[in-house]
């Protein structure tokens, strides 16, 4: 499996699950958590140790909670929008922006052409004017 440089950053409940208490204990520090029976292919079940092992997870069952919880975020569009995506539409704004620029010097270039042109047809043009022999 080939994986991308991802930043290894605390997993909440791992770090909030500890003994002075946190959204998975209680009191004393016990687990307060329900017990759930899943069935995962094996390739599912490797996939979930080997991202549990990197994010470092004590165990794949706080990793299975981790990823239930983040699911249900998400289908509740309670979720932020993620660096790699934010870093996109800022490039593809910066773009727009760019072919936006380009676009008027385009315009810019072809008028002045059409001007020059008509210049030339009326006989208007600087180029024209006789010479006196002074350079001014």
């Amino acid at each position: 499996m080939t994986v991308v440089d991802e930043p290894k950053a605390a997993p909440p409940a791992v770090r909030a699950a500890s003994r002075s208490g946190g959204p998975s204990t209680d009191h004393n520090g016990g687990d307060r958590r329900e017990r759930v029976f899943t069935r995962l292919s094996s390739d599912e079940r490797q996939r979930a140790e080997y991202w549990a092992q990197r994010r470092g997870y004590s165990s794949v069952n706080e990793y299975y909670a981790e990823a239930i919880a983040e699911k249900v975020q998400r289908e509740n569009l309670d979720f932020d929008i993620p660096d790699l995506l934010t870093a996109r539409i800022n490039q593809v704004i910066d773009e727009l922006k760019a072919l936006s620029t380009n676009n008027a010097n385009l315009e810019r270039v072809v008028t002045m052409g059409f001007d020059s042109l008509l210049g030339l047809t009326r006989g208007d043009n600087y180029l024209l004017d006789e010479e006196n022999g002074e350079l001014t």
